[in-house]
């Protein structure tokens, strides 16, 4: 059960590194025709260094041309910033946008095939701290580029975005891309940010429901729910963890909020929420406030974990937001 976690990608624990890079333009000796022609190789942008978000330096002596994505919140990445003609394959579970579901495909999000990226004439592989151990190695043995993106949270997702479009040549539209993002971000939080605890109604989040799974601190979640003005029962906890029913029961969840989607599982644990008879007494059964929310939004570290954020605020606090 638990491989579904890895599946929706939820974030796995290390120190976000600072990300910089160093672009050096050459001089044009020659003015342009008016014709078409191709500008002089002088013209070109320079080798590329950055420091991407496991900390490692990655050096690159060219725009990369041919990406191969090795997780789903790295494809959605690539295609916001308009850069799907250059992407060349994903993994099999790269669902979003629909247009990615056309691209060849080289494995699980976990277990791609290195020869398949290869033959591909790969010069950027774009990779998650899932693959460091073992992966990401084997890429660079074979000589591929490789940038890691570990974004753990909402600011490391920015951070992730204005990594790869820097990597990738077009920095004006991640700049684009995170302004929009920060703006909505922004729309919800001057509405709670102010609000007292008396007014942060207790929330709960569940992953799964056999056996009982939250999202306690440090996840995306539980910045979700704090971001959107409700209190995460679970903040005691750490990481997805498991949780008893008696617990939850205990903490009286005023709003209960179940992640939706996972393949065969579908809808399951919003049902559980919905039906289990020993949650009837809790305030969130008492007053029809149980939600379902689609987990690519709330688990994927990617541009749309902004819906994620306005929907957990339309599902907490109602009054503010519609």
């Amino acid at each position: 059960m638990r491989d579904f976690l890895f599946i929706s990608e939820l974030p796995l624990k290390s120190k976000l590194h600072r990300i910089y890079t160093v672009f050096l333009v050459s001089t044009i000796a020659l003015f342009l025709s008016a014709s078409c022609v191709s500008p002089p190789e002088s013209a070109l942008p320079s080798p590329i260094e950055v420091i991407d978000q496991l900390g490692r330096t990655v050096a690159l002596d060219k725009t990369p041309q041919r990406i191969v994505s090795l997780a789903p919140s790295n494809t959605e990445i690539l295609f916001a910033l308009g850069l799907s003609d250059r992407v060349v394959a994903v993994t099999d579970y790269c669902n979003y946008p629909p247009e990615a579901e056309a691209k060849q495909t080289i494995g699980g999000f976990s277990t791609p095939s290195i020869e398949e990226i290869v033959s591909l004439s790969t010069d950027l592989v774009l990779a998650t701290s899932r693959h460091e151990a073992k992966i990401i190695p084997q890429l660079e043995d074979r000589g591929l580029n490789v940038l890691a993106l570990n974004p753990e949270t909402i600011d490391g997702v920015l951070e992730a975005i204005i990594l790869t479009g820097m990597v990738a040549g077009v920095e004006e539209r991640a700049a684009e891309l995170v302004a929009g993002m920060r703006q909505r971000i922004e729309s919800v939080t001057d509405k709670t940010d102010g609000l007292p605890l008396e007014q942060r109604p207790a929330t709960c989040y569940v992953v799964w429901h056999d056996p009982l799974m939250t999202a306690g601190s440090g996840t995306l979640q539980d910045e979700l729910i704090e971001k959107a003005g409700g209190l995460n029962i679970a903040r005691e906890l750490t990481d997805y963890a498991d949780i008893s029913l008696e617990a939850v029961i205990a903490a009286n969840p005023e709003v209960i909020i179940a992640g939706a989607g996972h393949g065969s599982g579908a809808d399951q644990t919003f049902q559980f929420a919905k039906t289990e008879p020993r949650l009837r007494d809790t305030e969130a059964r008492r007053h029809d406030r149980i939600y379902a929310v689609d987990v690519d939004l709330t688990s994927r570290p990617g541009p749309r974990i902004v819906e994620g954020l306005e929907e957990f605020a339309q599902f907490i606090h109602p009054e503010l937001f519609n």
